[in-house]
C-alpha cells in the first residue's frame, strides 16, 4: 500500500476528509460510559491537535480522485455510462459471451443425452 501525504488545505485532501466524514457517519459512534476510561486533557491533548499529522491518502484513492475530478472537467462522465451499455461496452460484451457459452453448452448436453437414448 502506498501513502500520500499532501497539504490539509488542499483540494484532494478536502475530498478525501469528506468521503472520511461520510464512512464515519454511516455507523454511529458508541461512547465508552465506563468511568475508567481515560480521557486526553490538558497541554498533551491541545499539542496533539495542533500538530496532528497530515492525512494520507493511498495511490488508489488518489487516482480515483484524480478521474472522477477529469470526467467532472471534461463533462464525460454521462457520455461513458452511455457508452458503456452500449453495444461496445465491457460489460455488455462480456454479457453476449456468457449467454452464448451457455447456449453452447445446452446445444452440446441435449446432443450427448439424445446419444444416451437408443
Amino acid at each position: 500500500r502506498v501513502t500520500k501525504e499532501v497539504d490539509a488545505a488542499s483540494k484532494e485532501a478536502k475530498s478525501f476528509l469528506k468521503q472520511q466524514e461520510k464512512t464515519q457517519s454511516g455507523a454511529p459512534a458508541s461512547l465508552p460510559t465506563v468511568s475508567g476510561v481515560k480521557r486526553p486533557s490538558g497541554m498533551s491533548s491541545l499539542l496533539g491537535k495542533i500538530a496532528s499529522k497530515k492525512q494520507k491518502m493511498s495511490t488508489l484513492e488518489k487516482s480515483k480522485l484524480d478521474w472522477e475530478n477529469f470526467k467532472e472537467e471534461e463533462g464525460i462522465g454521462e457520455e461513458l455510462a452511455i457508452h458503456n451499455r452500449g453495444k461496445d461496452g465491457y460489460i455488455e460484451r462480456k454479457a453476449f459471451l456468457e449467454r452464448v457459452d451457455h447456449r453452447q453448452f445446452e446445444i452440446e448436453r441435449d446432443i450427448r443425452l439424445s446419444r444416451m437414448k437408443p
